[in-house]
């Protein structure tokens, strides 16, 4: 099982333990969870839930009067190599 898969099960299962229902989407180059997040989460539950989400590489929350609060995470599947960040290495311009 590759690394991201696993930090992404990881993270969807502590959500879960902490009381949340999460939803886990495999995309082409990520892997997202989402969880609803009742009215009643309690202060302690919250840092719990941050410090769960601090484990991806972006995570964010979305609050509308309609639907609630969905905390959500997303895990790269695939880490950059060093040429790969920045653009192209030096060597590749003209």
């Amino acid at each position: 099982m590759p690394a991201s898969e696993v930090r992404a099960d990881a993270i969807a299962a502590r959500l879960s333990a902490a009381g949340l229902t999460t939803r886990v989407e495999e995309h082409g180059h990520c892997t997202s969870i989402e969880a609803e997040v009742p009215e009643t989460l309690s202060a302690e539950s919250w840092r719990e839930v941050l410090e769960v989400v601090a484990e991806a590489d972006r995570f964010g929350l979305i609050a509308t009067n309609l639907n609630g609060r969905t905390l959500w995470a997303v895990v790269r599947k695939r880490v950059p190599t060093t040429g790969d960040v920045g653009g192209p290495a030096i060597s590749d311009r003209s």
